[in-house]
């Protein structure tokens, strides 16, 4: 767990993630020479197949779903940076993650590692019909978790619709860069460059995990921190980071 507020999560967890590394006894020198990690971007219909939507930020351009499969695992991260890699894991632990590319790639790989490892699961993005079935379990959880009002860092249309059903648009913040200033759901988006507000008022934030990606994390974090908000996670994206760190994390449907 994290007993404090680091400015480098991403940094942290790949600490953490050499250690575990270190820790399996399979794991020489020469097997991190030897094992290849192959990452690239992958076509929206191999992401998330017919979902029946046109409004999902994959399908717009606007992100791409970077893949990175270790020993027949695959494990998946959000970029807003396209690119191609192709090398061994020690490669992967070397880059100096001065870009988003190279932070999905270490991300992707570290969901792909950890799922060999049998540590996580969810590293894969759900497809056809579960974001939709993803938005139902979705409603369901809120409407458990007593919030008196919820925010939401990262717009994820299917789960927005969730939660306004279950709570009402009043008592739902969101905040997205791309999203700025429209209506959504009868809630308007803020500013995703200054979600202060959100956790200000909300006690519950949902964060999508992307962020672990494009650096956000900390600074996001550090609000939660001060605040004392929960955060919950959500996506496949972080699902190594937050085993590593220990973060709550929300993902229903995701394989």
């Amino acid at each position: 767990m994290i007993s404090r507020y680091n400015a480098d999560l991403l940094g942290e967890a790949k600490e953490r993630f050499i250690a575990e590394l270190e820790r399996q006894r399979s794991w020489q020198k020469e097997g991190l020479k030897e094992e290849i990690v192959v990452s690239g971007p992958l076509s929206a219909e191999q992401a998330i197949g017919d979902t029946g939507r046109d409004d999902l930020v994959i399908l717009r351009g606007r992100e791409v779903l970077v893949q990175a499969v270790f020993r027949g695992c695959a494990g998946q991260a959000f970029s807003a940076d396209r690119g191609h890699f192709q090398g061994t894991l020690e490669d992967v632990l070397k880059m100096p993650l001065k870009s988003i590319f190279e932070r999905a790639v270490l991300v992707a790989t570290m969901n792909a590692v950890l799922r060999y490892l049998g540590l996580v699961e969810g590293t894969v993005h759900c497809s056809d019909s579960g974001p939709k079935m993803c938005a139902l379990s979705t409603g369901t959880w809120i409407s458990e978790q007593k919030a008196e009002k919820v925010g939401m860092v990262g717009l994820q249309p299917a789960l927005l619709e969730a939660v306004v059903r279950v709570m009402g648009p009043e008592r739902l913040m969101v905040s997205d860069l791309a999203e700025a200033g429209q209506e959504r759901c009868g809630v308007k988006v803020l500013d995703g460059l200054d979600s202060s507000r959100i956790f200000e008022q909300c006690p519950l934030v949902l964060i999508t995990g992307s962020t672990i990606v494009n650096g956000t994390i900390d600074g996001l974090m550090e609000l939660a921190g001060q605040r004392g908000c929960r955060v919950v996670f959500f996506g496949t994206t972080i699902a190594g980071a937050a085993y590593l760190l220990g973060l709550e994390r929300w993902c229903p449907r995701s394989t």
